[in-house]
């Protein structure tokens, strides 16, 4: 099946840039979300964002206004997927919600359209479990910002086919992304290799082993990160830190993945990172 018609789930800040990303490959978009609102604002994230490319000169005035028209944005779910050809969830990495999406979806997307989710750690698997095409379900994994980085994780369910997999792995490189074959396992390989050392940082943060300006120091300095990972805790939002932290625990059963204390404490309080004002740092 050819693809041109791309339907992406959710308007926050991985949705948008998904949606940036296709309808600037020429690829027609409906971005779907329950809010208007975040859908407006989504939009509007787009276009500043296609400002700045052609004020750095990576992209003229009439490709960021061919890449907004191709962009339409939609409330109702099932409506936005009867015409078309893929689709990425990117909605809130909560499995329930996730669940009821991929219902919606199985339910109302053509028969043989793959169905890819954004999840950062949630169970390939288990979503495509819950759907009637299971080997069409497949992991799209971006990263933020997803105009910027280059990576997709590419993860492969138990039931997911080579043929799904050679799609997906070829549509990642016609956005310009590099593909990474993964197989469905708690946190993949990101979020199983940075969410600990994240949880690490905190658990030094806790112990007053050293203030989170110098913890980042140290790892950019000594490491070569670009960013600490107190700093990139705040920036990825740290609910959603505890979240994959749950997930790894959980799904791994090993006590090496408990969430920090901290962490807990910080995310009950309101303390979410950049998205709230607060986090480690100040915003």
């Amino acid at each position: 099946m050819a693809i041109n018609n791309v339907t992406i789930i959710g308007a926050g800040t991985m949705g948008n840039g998904i949606a940036h990303i296709f309808a600037q490959s020429g690829y027609n978009v409906t971005l779907v979300d329950v809010s208007r609102e975040a859908l407006d604002k989504a939009v509007a994230t787009i276009t500043n964002n296609l400002a700045r490319q052609v004020k750095k000169g990576t992209i003229i005035e009439a490709d960021q206004s061919a890449t907004i028209a191709r962009i339409k944005t939609e409330t109702q779910l099932a409506a936005s997927v009867r015409t078309a050809d893929f689709v990425v969830e990117a909605a809130t990495e909560r499995y329930d919600l996730k669940k009821e999406i991929f219902q919606t979806l199985d339910a109302n997307a053509p028969e043989g359209v793959i169905l890819a989710t954004n999840t950062s750690s949630i169970s390939v698997t288990e979503l495509a479990a819950t759907t009637k095409r299971a080997s069409h379900v497949i992991g799209m994994h971006f990263f933020n910002p997803v105009p910027v980085m280059k990576l997709v994780e590419v993860i492969r369910g138990l039931a997911t086919t080579d043929e799904v997999y050679a799609t997906v792995k070829a549509l990642s490189e016609q956005l310009g992304k590099t593909p990474v074959e993964v197989n469905d396992s708690p946190g993949f390989v990101s979020n199983r290799i940075l969410m600990p050392m994240i949880n690490e940082a905190i658990y030094c943060v806790m112990e007053s082993v050293a203030k989170p300006e110098d913890i980042d120091t140290v790892m950019k300095l000594g490491m070569a990160h670009p960013m600490g990972p107190l700093a990139l805790a705040d920036f990825i939002g740290l609910d959603v830190c505890l979240a994959i932290m749950n997930v790894l625990h959980d799904g791994l059963g090993d006590t090496k993945y408990r969430a920090c204390p901290l962490l807990k404490k910080m995310v009950a309080a309101g303390r979410l990172g950049k998205k709230s004002g607060e986090g480690f740092y100040k915003y």
